[in-house]
């Protein structure tokens, strides 16, 4: 199987995370799965927003556990995928795994060798990809999530979210990720001045009181009712995703 991969990323504080788990959810829905959901941002939150309970990070491994635990006989790449299997939080219709920060005051080298690493042993069982990066283009650059089939840039209507949208796709260029389209998409839209938003929008996700008041309330994001504003737009842009992975060349 070679599944379709969304990245993610934008300015912290427009909503990234909530669309990522809105994105997994209307995929699930849609009947597309499985999909994994990749929260690679070492503030991990998204299992919050999917509202499922994350037991390990990949940034909890210790490299010595990789150097001395290894059972005889067994390879080392097995080895891996046998500890990122158990890392794996299952759900119906999605797996989540996640990066989170290192124990200590190490850097994050081990732990985004090891998100590379598992991004190669399990894309094979997914259809979907859905990957929440942290704000900016660390892992795109470093190649940690290998190269997605599309880059969704989430943006708030104001100046200074579009300003980041357009670094954030003008790296993309510079890091030769230019025959991977990118894409805009506007939160927490009020349909008023759009005179700011820096190239046509992919998609437009309506302000949602019910999605706010969740947030607020700690509670998760698919928990809101399917009628919602928020939820309905989302469906749409999953539906627009789902073409996209239908049309790619070879499948």
């Amino acid at each position: 199987m070679r599944p379709f991969s969304i990245a993610l990323s934008g300015k912290g504080g427009t909503g990234k995370t909530t669309l990522a788990a809105l994105l997994v959810r209307a995929l699930v829905d849609a009947g597309r799965t499985p999909v994994l959901a990749v929260d690679a941002d070492p503030n991990a939150n998204l299992h919050e927003a999917l509202g499922v309970r994350l037991h390990e990070t990949l940034g909890c491994m210790r490299e010595t556990e990789f150097r001395r635990n290894i059972p005889p006989g067994m390879a080392r790449n097995d080895y891996i995928e046998l500890c990122f299997r158990k890392a794996l939080v299952e759900e119906k219709g999605f797996d989540l795994v996640a990066m989170g920060r290192p124990e200590g005051s190490g850097c994050y080298c081990f732990a985004n060798d090891l998100l590379k690493t598992c991004m190669t042993l399990l894309r094979r069982d997914y259809r979907f990809i859905v990957i929440d990066n942290e704000a900016g283009m660390e892992h795109l650059s470093r190649g940690t999530i290998g190269q997605p089939d599309i880059i969704v840039i989430v943006s708030d209507p104001g100046t200074r979210g579009m300003r980041t949208a357009v670094r954030i796709r003008d790296m993309a260029r510079s890091l030769g990720l230019s025959p991977v389209p990118v894409f805009l998409v506007i939160n927490r839209f009020k349909g008023t001045d759009a005179s700011v938003i820096a190239w046509e929008p992919f998609a437009l996700i309506p302000e949602d009181p019910e999605i706010e008041a969740a947030e607020i309330s700690g509670l998760p994001v698919g928990s809101v009712k399917e009628g919602s504003v928020a939820r309905k737009a989302v469906s749409r842009l999953a539906e627009q995703i789902i073409a996209m992975a239908e049309e790619r060349p070879g499948d």
